[in-house]
């Protein structure tokens, strides 16, 4: 029998009546990056918890090498060898990148009495040579990009030496230069035998760094496949359980401008943008992250204040440039952090829904319930929430499903520009589709759409026009045949102004 570091078998896991996981088998080989595939809601994190001791499985055993273990808690999960990377951030604002490393772990001196705080700035830095010389162990985390917060999670979970990691979505928030460093790591680790878990979204990511993958759909195991002998459409219709078609850019572009930004800057963040967007159109804006794309759709939408310049729509200029008349202007923002600056978690669909726009289901100062379930149920039944129950709590909803509540928000104000802001960040494959569809939609009723991403292939896929961001400044406007990965590149990396 072929060994293996780790070995899951009929693991099952409910909650009240729901299954969550239904017998599934999982191994992982010495030296192996296994990839864990699935919808949201298939499961995958509910295995990881299991095995990163966060959760008690209902039924089944793991054993690691050979030797069954139980993971009843994180502790226990750490002792046997086995580190999470989790998708969420987890550290302490106002403690350094090496305080928050060793949070629960502390090396220490003295007969354990002293925390050896020279002793975990070393160790510290000598992890973070491997993956971003430039962070200083020193330095307070709160005073790092999102990207490098991300890093030092994974140097967390190299501390202990552990010969299983678990990645869940550790690029959410890093740029393809940080994946390339990312996938050179894992390399390396590999060539060292640790086992690797890889769970992410992004099909070019498994294909790049994963030996074999652990289909997953509605709780079950639905297979075990070979990385190389797959293709992204073989993997996405075993995972989703029907075959996912790949559309083609339809345009919808008029000839009427909708909005025009005129030299809108806010400090080195935003310098002199200055472009139009028409009806039907899908701006697409690239760049690094750092670049200034989510400052520019956050002084658009009025949430950061302008140092100077104009915004236009239908040829009005917003007069004070804040939210509400944004809002009332009829530009509507969708967030990159939808948990923490799109949705209230504990409240329900509807009223997500009609935040922006409570004022249109209000009679003489009192809200009109029946008004607000007509609409929410039309709006929500036109973007194919699932479940369809506007009574739902929005935060046990999926990511894909929360974002169509904050896409209906919108349509439900009536607005006349989307901004979209890393619009399929964490989400699945199927949702990412259904995603690309509704800003299709958009744009063919005569919305102006501009949409931020990190991928490019998502931008190649859904935009218009793509307007490259580097250091604050637009340095390149491309159209037709000129939006490539290439050239989005080379106009986000070179400080090169546009011709």
């Amino acid at each position: 029998m072929e060994q293996y570091r780790l070995m899951m078998r009929g693991i099952s896991k409910t909650y009240g009546s729901a299954a969550a996981l239904q017998n599934v088998d999982f191994s992982v080989k010495p030296g192996e990056v296994h990839a864990l595939i699935g919808e949201n809601g298939a499961g995958k994190s509910t295995l990881l918890n299991i095995l990163s001791g966060v959760r008690a499985a209902d039924n089944g055993e793991i054993s690691v090498n050979g030797i069954p273990v139980l993971m009843s808690n994180p502790l226990s999960a750490r002792h046997a060898g086995i580190a999470m990377i989790h998708q969420e951030l987890q550290h302490v604002p106002e403690l350094s990148v090496a305080q928050n490393m060793f949070l629960g772990r502390p090396i220490t001196k003295a007969g354990g009495i002293w925390v050896d705080r020279k002793a975990q700035v070393a160790r510290a830095k000598q992890i973070l040579l491997r993956l971003d010389p430039s962070i200083d162990p020193n330095e307070p985390i709160k005073n790092l990009k999102v990207s490098q917060q991300q890093i030092v999670e994974i140097a967390r979970a190299m501390l202990d030496d552990a010969k299983i990691i678990a990645m869940d979505e550790p690029t959410s928030s890093l740029t393809p230069r940080e994946f390339d460093r990312l996938a050179e790591l894992i390399s390396d680790l590999k060539s060292t035998g640790v086992s690797l878990i890889y769970v992410s979204h992004k099909m070019n990511e498994i294909f790049r760094v994963c030996d074999r993958a652990t289909i997953m759909r509605d709780g079950s195991q639905v297979g075990v496949v070979n990385i190389h002998d797959e293709t992204e459409e073989s993997i996405v219709a075993k995972m989703v359980g029907r075959k996912i078609e790949k559309l083609g850019h339809n345009s919808y572009v008029t000839d009427r401008e909708v909005l025009r930004v005129e030299n809108l800057s806010r400090d080195k963040h935003v310098q002199s943008a200055n472009f139009s967007v028409c009806a039907g159109e899908v701006l697409g804006i690239a760049g690094l992250v750092g670049a200034g794309r989510t400052e520019l759709l956050k002084l658009i939408a009025g949430l950061d204040k302008r140092s100077s310049g104009n915004v236009i729509v239908d040829n009005i200029p917003v007069r004070n440039h804040n939210i509400k008349d944004a809002i009332r202007a009829g530009i509507g923002l969708v967030p990159e952090d939808r948990k923490k600056e799109g949705i209230i978690k504990i409240r329900a669909v509807k009223m997500n829904m009609a935040l922006p726009s409570l004022r249109r289901f209000t009679t003489a100062g009192l809200l009109n319930k029946s008004k607000l379930n007509h609409t929410a149920h039309d709006v929500m039944s036109d973007l194919n929430l699932r479940p369809l129950d506007i009574e739902k709590t929005i935060g046990t909803l999926s990511g894909g499903n929360q974002q169509k509540v904050i896409i209906g928000r919108w349509i439900a104000a009536d607005a006349k520009v989307f901004l979209f802001d890393e619009p399929t960040r964490g989400i699945d494959i199927g949702a990412k589709s259904e995603i690309y569809n509704l800003i299709e939609k958009l744009a063919k009723s005569g919305k102006a759409i501009i949409v931020v991403s990190s991928e490019m292939t998502e931008i190649i896929r859904i935009s218009d026009r793509v307007l490259v961001m580097r250091e604050g400044k637009i340095t390149k406007e491309l159209s037709g045949q000129m939006i490539t990965e290439e050239n989005i590149a080379r106009f986000a990396i070179n400080d090169l102004e546009t011709k």
